[in-house]
This record gives C-alpha cells, structure tokens and sequence, in this order.
C-alpha cells in the first residue's frame, strides 16, 4: 500500500523523519483543506513526514457530507495509520478536523498502540444548539496523550464543555485554545498550526 492508495499528499520534512503525522478533514472538506495544509506544513518544518488524507467517503466522491457507513471511514482511517508505520521509524500522530477527527479518535480508542499521540481539531463535541447529544462514548477508551485545538466560539462545544468532557479521557490532555475562532479555527491574531504542534510535541510520551 502507497500514500496514493489513501488519497494522501505528503509534506516532506528535510532529512530522516522524525515521525509520521496522518491527519485528516471534516465532514463537508477534503484533503485540501487549507487548515489541513498548514499543520502539515508546520510538522514539516519541525521534521516530521506529514500526510493529509481523503477518507473512502471523499474518495467515492469529490463534494457533499459524508454518504455510506462512518464505519467505513473508521476502515479507512486504520489503513491509513498501518500505512504510516510503514513509511517511516519514530512516532506516528493521528487526528483531523472535526469529523475526521472524531472518527480517528473512535479508532484510537479501539486500536490501543496503533498512535502515539491524537491531535483533534475542532472536535464535533455535540451538534450545533444540541448540547444533550454528546459525542463521548468512546472517551473512556482512549488511552494516549491527546491535543483539543478548539474556538471559544466554536458552536459544536465551547471550551467549557470540551474540558468537561475530556476528563472522561484516561490518557494525558492538553487544550489549545483559539480565542474567538469558530469551527474551522480561523484567526488573525495567532499561529494555529503552530500553537496546535508545539502542543503536540510537547505531549508526546
């Protein structure tokens, strides 16, 4: 199996790899999320082979809201990280955007040493106005370092309930949080990418 096989674009480092980054997009995104494009940058820059991936949704099709079975995508998500293990020595991080990264941690969560560290952006932590309808069930089964790089105007949870939620998370927890962004963490006046990967390798075991 190749990066081509899981639609994936790799942000080559200078030098050896120190690790492998597979990160992927949100539910309406692909590959070519802008946000996606800059933290691959940044683990580039920091020595890591990053990857940015379209899962099996995205790759049936080019535009719309995931279709099919996100149990699918969870297949897709493995493939993936076995792949990562293949393509270089050291650590491999997993995460994506929003629903990708939601779906990642669901796969961390049963696949106990698959990552060494989650990186989660904008986790979909209940549905806009919905806040009774958490999406948290599998908290409790993951068990490595975890980064939340989350808005405190971000409508699917507010920093308060991430906090709140991520208690229920065995492993170690570092919330990077991104005053005034929204869901797709935009913002002016600080460096997301490199907040979220300082987080990140500060956190890894």
């Amino acid at each position: 199996m190749s990066i081509e096989d899981i639609a994936g674009v790799a942000h080559e480092p200078n030098g050896t790899p120190a690790g492998v980054v597979m990160l992927t997009h949100g539910a309406g995104g692909s590959r070519e999320s802008p946000l996606l494009v800059r933290i691959c940058d940044e683990w580039a820059s920091h020595g890591w082979l990053a990857v940015r991936y379209n899962l099996p949704y995205r790759q049936r099709r080019p535009k719309g809201p995931p279709s099919g079975s996100a149990a699918g995508d969870r297949d897709g998500i493995v493939e993936a990280l076995t792949l990562a293990r293949t393509l270089a020595d050291g650590p491999v991080v997993a995460g994506g955007h929003s629903y990708g990264g939601r779906q990642t941690s669901m796969v961390v969560a049963e696949h106990a040493g698959l990552v060494a560290l989650l990186t989660l952006f904008s986790y979909p932590l209940h549905p806009p106005g919905k806040p009774e309808r958490l999406r948290t069930e599998h908290f409790g089964a993951i068990t490595v370092p975890t980064v939340f790089t989350h808005g405190t105007s971000d409508p699917f949870g507010s920093i308060e309930e991430i906090r709140d939620a991520a208690r229920a998370i065995p492993g170690p927890v570092e919330i990077v949080e991104v005053t005034g962004a929204r869901h797709d963490l935009g913002s002016k006046s600080l460096d997301v990418p490199a907040l979220a990967v300082d987080a990140g390798l500060s956190a890894l075991p």
